[in-house]
């Protein structure tokens, strides 16, 4: 005797080989026993074999129209085996009856299952509508099918090319086009990235890594919405100063600028002027909103994005022969002991001289000219000064530090010709010194402010964003830390507040400690202990880490451009560690295949043999290792 029998959602049918009241075991053609209940059991038989009345019940199945089968069945919930007989007019086979139990199974749309072995036909609108659902599903079937077979194929679909930018960034795998493109990229073995050029959805590897950057950060544009620019109604003090700014040729947002005033005796006073877009930034206000929005400006070879609206920047951006609102901070030296005999932190207006480049000065301004007062050198009265007070910063820095910096790195400067979306556009790699005198006078400047506005928010009470690092790791707080890589007793970005968040919060903070003194942490725009600073820590680390990636992206991307457009075959490089070498005449990281074992600096010679835009990447083969090291 055999059963025919439901197991999770399949028919089976197999020979008994015992039972009880409520279970029976029953044995499979191959002899595996398995133990099924009772109540899943839709008709016992005694020919043919179990095999054959599977095979020849799913025939007959197929034979049967679904419609004619709808149409003669009562309209009420009936028994599969007592439809069998009113179907075929006489007492059913078990494989007329399997095949019927088959059919009715198979057409959801027309019969509803009501329990074992029973069913009801589908009302005729319901059917109705649930045909429709199938039809409609079948079409949507064999579009999706078909957008597969052309993107397979290297065409684009309109479809596809509509909706390919929500690929990169958050696409919606429910829709017909995701699945399409899904199976696409499975079917010839690629990415979602190589599969989209290959099809002409982007032209070329750089508008993709361009677009999904702003696709993800900007969806909305770059561009500012319209705001109302409140007036700056502050009467200022104009500084007697004359006052410098040194940047790179690319600097559109000044936000520092020095100057020295001599005070006889050795003793001068040097001042860091700050632009001070704090005055009309206020916190929560629109533009704060704005910037806090943004959290810095956005770099990249030949384009930034502006963390603050042109207005404000050109309000405040320190600019040769305009007057403009600074927070200046003023230091009295002895340049002879380098001891600082006082300091003082005022809002005042300055005019910058001029907007000096390091471009422009970089190849005069060197070491000996700054240290031989008979040689020639551009800006001496300036620039000589500045340079003896910061030898001893970086002197008592070190100290602290107990080691020299290590400033001997090359980096590079990108500039363009062309537009920053055409990968046609000539880049030009302009490599500068770390520790070009120029950099380095600046930095100990930007340092100290940091160091002394840090103190200063401690001492009046009034709570900041430090930067500390303490057994290696840095990190950002509202404490006053030291940070022992710097050489520094607390560290406060302050001194780029049209550029960083970070900075124009503080600013707030310094303005208000200036302005009220003791009082100055009741009147500051955060308050002690306050939760909204340490959200804007982790925001601010969180937008700042993925600019700085976007950064690396471009410069990478336009590295390999620049490897290709000088038709370089064969480089230097220096070893990092391992595998991992540094080339010497671009900013390119890479690993090497089958590199020897080499200590670190060493220098080997490299064939370039294929280059990846998309990728980022450039397949090299190592060639032999320098004498020299680097």
């Amino acid at each position: 005797m055999y059963v025919l029998y439901e197991d999770s959602g399949s028919f089976k049918a197999e020979k008994i080989f015992s039972e009880s009241d409520s279970t029976m075991q029953v044995e499979s053609e191959s002899g595996k026993r398995s133990k099924i209940k009772n109540a899943t059991v839709l008709f016992r038989f005694d020919s043919p074999a179990p095999a054959e009345l599977l095979q020849s019940a799913q025939d007959l199945a197929q034979t049967f129209e679904i419609d004619f089968l709808w149409e003669c069945a009562p309209q009420e919930e009936f028994s599969a085996a007592d439809f069998a007989q009113d179907y075929f007019g006489h007492p059913p086979t078990s494989v007329e009856k399997a095949a019927l139990i088959f059919a009715l199974n198979s057409a959801p749309a027309y019969f509803h299952r009501r329990g074992k072995g029973s069913y009801r036909p589908a009302p005729p609108d319901i059917l109705e509508a649930a045909l429709a659902a199938i039809e409609k599903k079948k079409r949507q079937a064999e579009q999706q099918q078909e957008w597969t077979e052309q993107l397979v194929a290297g065409q684009l679909p309109e479809r596809i090319g509509e909706v390919a930018s929500t690929f990169l960034v958050k696409p919606d795998k429910n829709t017909l086009e995701w699945k399409a493109f899904e199976a696409a990229v499975k079917e010839r073995g690629t990415t979602p990235e190589q599969l989209l050029l290959d099809v002409g959805a982007w032209p070329h590897p750089l508008k993709l890594h361009r677009d999904r950057f702003f696709a993800t950060h900007f969806p909305k544009g770059t561009q500012f919405q319209s705001a109302d620019i409140p007036e700056l109604n502050l009467e200022l003090p104009e500084a007697n100063v004359e006052a410098y700014s040194i940047d790179d040729i690319t600097t559109t947002e000044v936000d520092d600028a020095l100057s020295v005033t001599p005070l006889g005796n050795d003793q001068v006073q040097i001042g860091i002027h700050i632009a001070a877009p704090g005055l009309l930034v206020k916190r929560d206000n629109e533009l704060d909103q704005m910037a806090r929005k943004r959290m810095s400006t956005v770099y990249m070879p030949g384009q930034k994005i502006p963390m603050l609206p042109d207005e404000i920047i050109e309000t405040f951006s320190l600019d040769a022969g305009q007057s403009r609102p600074a927070l200046s901070l003023y230091v009295t030296t002895d340049l002879r002991s380098g001891e600082i005999l006082e300091t003082q932190t005022r809002l005042d207006r300055i005019t910058v001289k001029e907007n000096l480049r390091h471009n422009w000065l970089d190849a005069d301004v060197t070491e000996a000219a700054l240290e031989d007062p008979s040689a020639p050198l551009p800006y001496a009265h300036w620039l000589r000064p500045l340079w003896q007070f910061s030898r001893h910063l970086n002197a008592q820095r070190e100290a602290l530090r107990g080691k020299p910096e290590n400033n001997n790195r090359v980096e590079y400067m990108f500039y363009l010709e062309g537009e920053p979306d055409d990968p046609g556009s000539i880049v030009k790699l302009t490599p500068r010194q770390r520790n070009a005198p120029l950099d380095r006078l600046v930095a100990e400047y930007m340092i100290l402010t940091n160091n002394l506005w840090g103190a200063f928010m401690a001492q009046h009470g009034v709570p900041g964003i430090y930067r500390s690092q303490q057994a290696g790791r840095v990190r950002m707080s509202t404490q006053a830390l030291p940070h022992e890589a710097i050489g520094v007793p607390q560290y406060a970005w302050s001194t780029s507040p049209l550029r960083r968040y970070v900075d124009l919060v503080n600013q707030g903070q310094i303005i208000a400690a200036a302005e009220h003194g003791v009082s100055a942490r009741l009147v500051a725009p955060f308050k002690p202990k306050e939760a909204d600073l340490f959200a804007i820590i982790g925001a601010f680390d969180a937008q700042y880490a993925a600019w700085n990636e976007f950064q690396s992206t471009i410069e990478r991307y336009w590295c390999i451009r620049w490897l290709k457009q000088e038709k370089l075959t064969e480089v230097t490089a220096s070893v990092l560690r391992e595998d991992l070498v540094r080339f010497d005449c671009a900013p390119f990281i890479t690993r090497i295949p089958g590199l020897p074992a080499l200590e670190r600096g060493r220098r080997v010679r490299l064939a370039l043999t294929g280059f990846n835009e998309l990728a980022l990447d450039v397949e090299c083969r190592y060639i032999e290792t320098l004498d020299t090291e680097q």
